[in-house]
């Protein structure tokens, strides 16, 4: 039988946890700093035995909402995709799951749970109390050649790629350029505005992202300028292990004729590819980005209460939140373009 057991961050289990196949950039000492710095949640690292021997890692983080401890890993909002579980190669992760529940609710004490692990099924849930909402990403494999890659691409992408080429878009790759985040902010508030909304997150998370993870080589942020030599579009791409990841984009609606989106993702996908990534993660699934080729994965986002009252009361601050941010945009002046 599986048990979680928490653990210091100790240098021993952080070297062992990056052994694992199924790491990714979430599970990173750098993203929990990250998120831990935005959310004001405390880290919560664990490892997984049987019988004393050690079969993996859990991680994730407590917050505190109307005065109850809640385990994430992740929550959302946290702009954050998956956490949950490093397995050996043979673990059950439903084995993995039934035993979160005890370490969660018992150990830290915790009256709410939410979990969202690459690798976890519907067919992992079944049976354990938990509901789950389908919450399915598109990817693209890296793994063919540079000419597949592009071929893959609906045409009308392809053509987009290749008229912001000759209509003088350039991209360059940014290192250390303190304006970069209120840049791509200053964008991202003229994206939400055409939908008649206000960005989700401040622009402090956007400089705490880049804080904690550009010194360990593990963001890719890109600058699209057109011809005169403006900024028009940015991208945020975390990556790390074998993914890279679509963090955040965002461009002036005034220049999106001279398609810099499509070519930022384009110089990413070949930026990460010579650096042997074997997969592209939109962190979603929205319809636009089928465009680029990519496959739907499934990845379901699953929560436990300790009772129907604390369930009540995450539906009750999910719908909260949606309120909150459609009144920030009518304060805000936000009107659409339309």
């Amino acid at each position: 039988m599986l048990r979680l057991r928490r653990v210091e961050p100790a240098a021993a289990l952080l070297s062992d946890r990056a052994t694992y196949h199924d790491r990714l950039i979430f599970h990173t000492p750098e993203w929990l700093a990250f998120v831990a710095e935005c959310q004001g949640a405390e880290p919560v690292l664990a490892t997984v035995h049987d019988d004393g021997a050690l079969m993996g890692h859990f991680t994730g983080l407590v917050t505190k909402k109307y005065g109850l401890r809640i385990l994430g890993s992740p929550m959302a909002g946290w702009t954050t995709s998956y956490q949950g579980f490093n397995l050996r190669p043979g673990v059950s992760r439903r084995a993995a799951m039934k035993a979160l529940i005890p370490f969660a609710f018992d150990d830290l004490g915790c009256a709410h749970l939410e979990i969202r692990d690459r690798a976890l099924t519907e067919d992992d849930l079944g049976g354990l109390g938990f509901q789950w909402d389908a919450a399915p990403t598109a990817v693209i494999d890296l793994n063919p050649d540079e000419d597949a890659l592009f071929g893959a691409m609906a045409s009308a992408c392809r053509r987009n790629i290749r008229k912001a080429a000759k209509s003088g878009v350039t991209i360059e790759e940014v290192h250390g350029d303190p304006a970069f985040a209120e840049e791509f902010y200053d964008q991202l508030r003229d994206v939400f505005a055409k939908q008649n909304l206000v960005p989700t997150y401040s622009v402090e998370r956007v400089k705490s992202l880049i804080r904690h993870l550009e010194p360990a080589g593990r963001i890719l942020l890109l600058r699209a300028r057109d011809p005169e030599g403006r900024s028009i579009a940015t991208a945020v791409l975390p990556w790390y292990h074998r993914t890279m990841y679509f963090w955040g984009g965002a461009s002036y609606r005034e220049h999106q004729h001279l398609r810099p989106n499509e070519t930022l993702i384009w110089h990413a996908l070949r930026w990460a590819k010579a650096r042997e990534a074997t997969e592209f993660d939109f962190v979603g699934g929205n319809a636009y980005k089928t465009k680029y080729g990519t496959v739907e994965v499934p990845v379901p986002w699953a929560r436990r209460s300790r009772s129907p009252l604390v369930a009540r009361l995450r539906d009750a601050a999910k719908q909260g939140f949606a309120l909150k941010q459609r009144t920030a945009a009518r304060l805000a002046g936000v009107r659409s373009d339309s």
